[in-house]
């Protein structure tokens, strides 16, 4: 399900990403290093979404966690954010220890671990794709102040929804990263960071993960009203 219509944040975001395609092609980026960006943007979505939590935990104590035919279990924000850190986290894990082992990028750069590459992020990027994580930054950080806080989402956004949103370019990455390691490691880094970035922007910005959300929950709202 697309979005019929793009707002000037997303179109911010198609921008910010079209950026490494052209410092691979015409400016000599390394494509390792471009994707090494991409992995810790995984990890800034994860940390925004974790602020959304606090915010829209200002307005709202507690939120529904799971709901059936004649209970409705309802968890404080604190819960929602704690168990989004830890299964977040895990999938960003594998997705970093993967990405390290089948491109090379631990015998060439020296990586042993994700957490020394995450900690240590500015020893393995030059200083364009520093600019370029920077600009991932505030990118998600417009989109946040301009959709979410502006437009008062914050007090209406059901907190699970915030915790589903980002989970999208998980498996879209889990999937690329296996694969882009591989052109990686045969040399073809060009071809493979144009070819993602076109997929990323599609699964991140086009596809309106929100409405999906919505209607699934209607779907089930609606599902066990009419079994009562």
């Amino acid at each position: 399900m697309l979005k019929k219509r793009l707002s000037p944040s997303e179109l911010l975001l198609i921008a910010v990403n079209l950026i490494p395609v052209w410092g691979v092609w015409f400016e000599g980026w390394d494509p390792r290093e471009v994707f090494f960006v991409y992995c810790l943007e995984t990890v800034i979505i994860g940390l925004f979404t974790l602020v959304r939590f606090a915010i829209a935990g200002s307005v709202k104590k507690t939120d529904v966690w799971n709901k059936t035919e004649t209970t409705v279990t309802k968890m404080p924000t604190l819960f929602f954010m704690v168990f989004f850190l830890i299964h977040y986290g895990f999938f960003v894990a594998v997705q970093l220890t993967i990405f390290l082992e089948v491109s090379g990028a631990e015998r060439s750069f020296g990586i042993s671990n994700p957490w020394q590459f995450v900690t240590n992020f500015t020893t393995y990027l030059s200083k364009p794709n520093q600019w370029l994580l920077l600009a991932f930054v505030i990118s998600y950080g417009f989109v946040m102040i301009k959709d979410f806080l502006w437009t008062g989402a914050y007090k209406t956004t059901p907190l699970n929804v915030i915790m589903f949103e980002p989970y999208g370019r998980i498996f879209v990455q889990q999937f690329t990263v296996i694969v882009g390691s591989m052109f990686l490691g045969f040399g073809a880094g060009k071809a493979f960071i144009t070819i993602f970035v076109l997929f990323k922007l599609l699964v991140d910005v086009l596809i309106d993960y929100r409405r999906i959300i919505s209607i699934a929950a209607r779907k089930q709202a609606l599902a066990e009203s009419r079994k009562q």
